[in-house]
């Protein structure tokens, strides 16, 4: 039988940032009673999260990161008698019944064996577990928003926390104010002959290269935020698009939509000079040449960027020297 999780995920498998062992649980967010006696359960665990950190074990003799099913660090999650005082984010339950909650802290708590290390999503996302990755996933996006929108945009009067975490509601108006969530697309560029579009931006190592992505604009639909981004930032003009996965990224506050793009007039590329400072085709041979040389770093394992570059590549991706 296949793994249920699996029926959530799109043609690029089960990306880093989009697994989760956990349900939401979003119709109890407003049953207080409910919210609080999970809080006062005995068995109920607790993820403290500082300025988008979170403490860590790294488990040494696991396969570091090779699968899910083998994760090379876990959360510190601490009972809620334990726990710092502050706001609560209720996150769910597991499939044991087990509630989760996040608290955010000025800074993380001590722990006296000193197995216990600080780790940022970017940094330990890859090595976690399912359950871990979507608590540290969710956790981190809603203290971000928190943390940015104190105050109400309509009359400037301070907000509070709602629905377990939520929302933000503004006692002197009554606006209720929702976590942000910019989409944005990111797009595996091709042509007829198959090869891969590539660009780097100035900001990036001389190196550094990867996939075009952008956000997606008021009143855009999805398809046209592909073709209009590939258009600004390479000249080139979109005539196929497929939706190949999505995964969020919580720095701060994107939805990451993949998606593959075919053009049909490859010979018009250009960079646009502010976006992007180079453009390049690549084919899968000359792809792995590159990288093999250290002349193209491709966008990290924790990225969709890179997923979607091997969607791409296929099952003969050679792995960039250092991984």
């Amino acid at each position: 039988m296949a793994d249920p999780r699996d029926v959530l995920t799109g043609r690029l498998g089960r990306l880093a940032l989009a697994r989760s062992g956990v349900d939401r649980q979003a119709e109890l967010r407003l049953d207080e009673p409910a919210v609080a006696a999970a809080w006062s359960n005995p068995d109920t665990r607790v993820l403290v999260v500082s300025e988008g950190r979170a403490l860590v074990v790294d488990e040494v003799d696991s396969a570091a990161g090779e699968s899910p099913e083998a994760p090379a660090a876990r959360l510190v999650l601490l009972a809620s008698l334990d726990a710092p005082d502050g706001d609560r984010y209720f996150l769910g339950r597991d499939e044991r019944g087990v509630a989760y909650f996040a608290v955010p802290a000025e800074t993380l708590p001590g722990r006296q064996d000193g197995d216990a290390r600080p780790g940022s999503l970017r940094e330990v996302g890859m090595l976690l577990s399912d359950r871990d990755a979507g608590l540290l996933t969710h956790a981190v996006a809603l203290e971000y928003w928190h943390r940015s929108h104190l105050y109400c945009s309509r009359c400037g009067h301070r907000t509070q926390l709602a629905a377990s975490g939520h929302v933000r509601r503004c006692a002197q108006c009554g606006t209720e104010h929702y976590p942000r969530t910019d989409p944005a697309v990111i797009m595996a560029v091709t042509d007829r002959q198959d090869r891969l579009l590539l660009g780097r931006q100035s900001a990036w190592d001389p190196h550094r290269f990867s996939v075009l992505a952008g956000f997606v604009e008021p009143g855009e639909s999805l398809e046209g935020a592909v073709a209009r981004e590939v258009h600004e930032e390479a000249g080139l003009t979109v005539t196929e698009v497929e939706y190949l996965g999505s995964q969020p990224w919580p720095f701060p506050c994107s939805l990451m939509l993949g998606f593959r793009a075919v053009v049909d007039d490859p010979e018009r590329v250009r960079a646009d000079g502010d976006e992007l400072q180079e453009v390049r085709w690549f084919s899968r041979a000359e792809l792995a040449a590159a990288i093999a040389a250290g002349e193209v770093v491709p966008s990290g394992r924790i990225s969709i960027a890179r997923s979607l570059i091997e969607h791409w590549f296929g099952a003969d991706w050679v792995t960039p020297p250092g991984e």
